[in-house]
């Protein structure tokens, strides 16, 4: 599903118009987003959580040459799902 089809499917669920949801979706991305860059995490329970982890700074070697290079140190986003998505997903009523 992109992002056009998951508007549709939300102003269908939602009785609204494509637009709305649109604009609801560019919300939700930009209130994560903002919070992710802040250092914070968002939990929505029963569907998982976003966070920021930390990646340490690592070796590694280029495919083509095997030369190594220095990769740094960066965050990265990183979502975990909550128990109701899992048991969803695996078709199991929770």
């Amino acid at each position: 599903m992109n992002r056009k089809e998951l508007a549709e499917a939300l102003a269908k669920k939602t009785e609204t118009n494509n637009a709305g949801a649109d604009r609801a979706i560019a919300a939700f991305i930009e209130i994560i987003s903002g919070a992710l860059k802040k250092g914070d995490s968002v939990s929505l329970v029963g569907f998982g959580s976003f966070e920021v982890r930390k990646r340490a700074a690592r070796v590694g070697r280029n495919p083509k040459t095997g030369a190594e290079l220095k990769i740094k140190a960066s965050k990265v986003p990183a979502f975990k799902a909550g128990a109701t998505l899992k048991a969803t997903v695996n078709g199991a009523k929770k």
